[in-house]
């Protein structure tokens, strides 16, 4: 008889890093998510124009785990280094960015990353787990259907904090703790115009009290949009104050935020679009890893356990994985 599989709820880059590394260690795994597609916030959105990075716009590499995994990753075709022509804009003046890291893009789209972490590994999309319970020996899980799922050896809950506390709760530490973390929201809005938009202006950083974030989407590598692309992210602040917003009026506010900001001619735009992340980050950063209970066979990760960035949700997926392959 097969030994039973490790569940793990989330798609995203620290789900997808456990993943990895546990049938790298010769592990069965079944993994779940919510959406109909990988990635969580590195997820592309199909659009009428196309396919939008709406969530995590770039990463960077620190960590020299990390650093490696991703000279992996490039090798293999999954991402590419993006150079934009940054700015910043502060009190509504721009001026040219001397933040020279190096920046990295999936290719063709950001989803790339998580499609090539997930190989042929099992998994169940647009499948909303809602409950996970221990009997004598294994985990089952229960979906917002009412189905089951299991036997499970083991289970990791690879999901925003706030989401993973309800998953957390046989083992009530660690429930306290997911409940603990603070995520801050942000509203995503792309902009189509027919016509190249006059500027050199590819990214920029913005201290405003709607926009942080701006970038023309065709400067990354591999994209071939039929539009002059844009995509700006509103402020934590702004988005948590207009969390409720109906999406119209994000648009419209954003729009004008960012026709004031650009130093050039802005159009009313050809296509439209607004996603709202409810979780979009860590309030602050934390020095978790992952979090466990090995007598339970109960584990957690994120980004939310560490940095916030896309690095610690990697690092913090392989954290848990390598707490999992200790206890066996």
């Amino acid at each position: 008889m097969s030994k039973a599989p490790i569940a793990i709820v989330g798609t995203g880059i620290a789900g997808l890093s456990a993943a990895q590394a546990l049938h790298a260690a010769g592990q069965p795994v079944q993994l779940f998510d919510k959406s109909r597609g990988l990635g969580g916030r590195m997820a592309s959105k199909r659009s009428d124009a196309g396919h939008l990075d709406l969530g995590t716009q770039y990463f960077t590499a620190r960590d020299r785990r990390f650093t490696e995994a991703v000279r992996q990753w490039q090798t293999q075709g999954w991402v590419a280094e993006w150079s934009p022509n940054l700015y910043q804009s502060r009190s509504g003046q721009l001026s040219l960015s001397t933040d020279e890291q190096l920046r990295w893009v999936g290719v063709p789209r950001m989803s790339a990353i998580a499609a090539g972490l997930l190989g042929d590994l099992p998994v169940k999309l647009n499948c909303r787990i809602t409950e996970a319970f221990r009997g004598e020996e294994y985990w089952k899980l229960v979906d917002a259907e009412g189905n089951n799922h299991g036997p499970f050896s083991q289970v990791i809950v690879a999901i925003p904090a706030p989401q993973a506390s309800t998953l957390l709760a046989s083992a009530p530490k660690l429930a306290a703790v997911a409940a603990s973390v603070a995520m801050e929201p942000t509203w995503s809005v792309a902009l189509g115009f027919a016509k190249p938009l006059e500027t050199s202006l590819e990214a920029c950083f913005v201290q405003d009290d709607s926009l942080d974030w701006l970038a023309r989407h065709h400067s990354r590598p591999g994209r071939d949009d039929p539009l002059d692309l844009w995509v700006l992210h509103a402020s934590s602040a702004w988005s948590r104050q207009h969390l409720d917003m109906a999406r119209e009026s994000v648009i419209e506010h954003l729009h004008g935020a960012f026709a004031e900001l650009i130093d050039c001619v802005v159009p009313a735009p050809e296509f439209t679009l607004a996603h709202r992340w409810l979780y979009a980050r860590p309030s602050q950063s934390h020095e978790w890893g992952a979090l466990a209970d090995a007598h339970l066979g109960l584990y957690a990760c994120g980004d939310w356990c560490l940095s916030g960035r896309v690095e610690g949700a990697w690092l913090s997926g392989q954290e848990a994985a390598r707490r999992l392959l200790e206890q066996l």
